[in-house]
């Protein structure tokens, strides 16, 4: 993976991370570069559940894939604040 790789992980991760957490029910306490990391994982997690359904293959905009990713990402931001918070750790 070059860097260009690396940045579009990046800044698919940051659009999936936000796009969670405006999803997600509730004020989600944790830092930007969480919610980076939470949305690379959605990025993956997402394509990996769609390619199982079938639905990364279509032509153009694979809109299922996206939206699973962003449920995904919602899911994991709710979890990580969760466990952030019980933590004790501010952002």
């Amino acid at each position: 993976m070059g860097i260009g790789g690396i940045i579009s992980a990046i800044v698919v991760g940051l659009i999936l991370g936000v796009l969670g957490r405006l999803v997600a029910p509730g004020k989600q306490n944790i830092p930007i570069w969480l919610t980076i990391l939470v949305g690379i994982a959605a990025a993956f997690i997402g394509t990996w559940l769609a390619s199982l359904f079938g639905w990364n293959v279509t032509p153009g905009i694979d809109w299922l894939e996206l939206i699973m990713q962003v449920i995904v990402a919602a899911i994991g931001v709710t979890a990580v604040a969760g466990i952030y918070a019980k933590r004790g750790i501010r952002s």
